[in-house]
């Protein structure tokens, strides 16, 4: 995990090299693109005894009443099918809002207007997030899981203050009510499809290598689904006078969610 979100494959590759001898019994659901195993799942059949149990299938998030449909809606947010996308925005995820915008101050606004009582919010980033530096989002910094996750909200430490943002390492099997999205130019959505982006030195270079899109990937699916009320997506401007956030890096993300009816907040 410390090099990527690797996912089942990584699981499946393991018992391949390190136990042939076992009996697996699987989902037939892992042949979807979601779960990335198909290659894994090729190799792993020839070597191991494989049995496929339609119930071991977990189709439907319990956690929520409110996200029990945020685990499709992301998977076809990111699988680009934006007409499966924008169906379940509107017809199933009306009880969970999901907004967007351009103004981080606005979005922690609307995040902290959403909470009530002791439920807890935070902002989320990629851990390739390496230009949300301007917007004061560093994630460069080791966050305390414990601190950030139960903290009280006068802990300068505690994602109540909005302040330092938690990655996908730091947040994978653990969940917020309410999540601020911030999402970088490492991801960014090209004409039909996404590209992928590391920076390096003092540049964005092409991420090409196939696991290691799918590690990018299955972050951005990690930070999309940590909230079990509501999320708002924070979606940089970019600007004009820094090559490494021009605006053309973000404004197709942009179009592309607002295409899918996620709804603009007010500045």
């Amino acid at each position: 995990i410390n090099r990527g979100e690797a996912g089942i494959s990584a699981w499946l590759d393991a018992v391949r090299d390190k136990y042939p001898y076992w009996s697996v019994f699987i989902s037939p659901e892992l042949t979807d693109t979601e779960y990335a195993a198909g290659k894994a799942l090729e190799s792993l059949g020839g070597q191991v005894q494989v049995a496929k149990e339609k119930d071991l299938h977990l189709g439907i998030a319990v956690r929520s009443f409110r996200a029990e449909h945020l685990s499709n809606f992301v998977k076809a947010l990111l699988d680009c099918d934006k007409v499966s996308a924008s169906a379940l925005l509107k017809s199933h995820l009306q009880r969970y809002p999901i907004t967007l915008t351009r103004d981080l101050a606005v979005a922690k606004n609307w995040i902290r207007a959403q909470a009530r009582g002791t439920e807890r919010y935070g902002l989320v980033a990629s851990s390739g997030a390496e230009r949300l530096k301007p917007h004061a989002i560093d994630i460069r910094y080791n966050v305390d899981p414990v601190q950030w996750f139960l903290g009280p909200d006068s802990d300068t430490r505690s994602s109540f203050y909005l302040e330092d943002a938690a990655t996908e390492f730091q947040v994978q099997g653990l969940e917020l009510d309410w999540a601020c999205v911030t999402w970088d130019a490492d991801l960014r959505f090209g004409e039909q499809s996404w590209t992928y982006h590391g920076f390096r030195g003092s540049k964005w270079v092409n991420v090409n290598a196939p696991d290691r899109r799918q590690y990018l990937l299955n972050a951005y699916r990690v930070l999309l689904t940590r909230a079990r009320q509501g999320m708002v997506i924070f979606l940089p401007p970019g600007f004009v006078h820094d090559h490494t956030r021009s605006p053309a890096y973000y404004d197709t993300t942009f179009d592309y969610l607002t295409n899918l009816g996620i709804p603009l907040l007010a500045g």
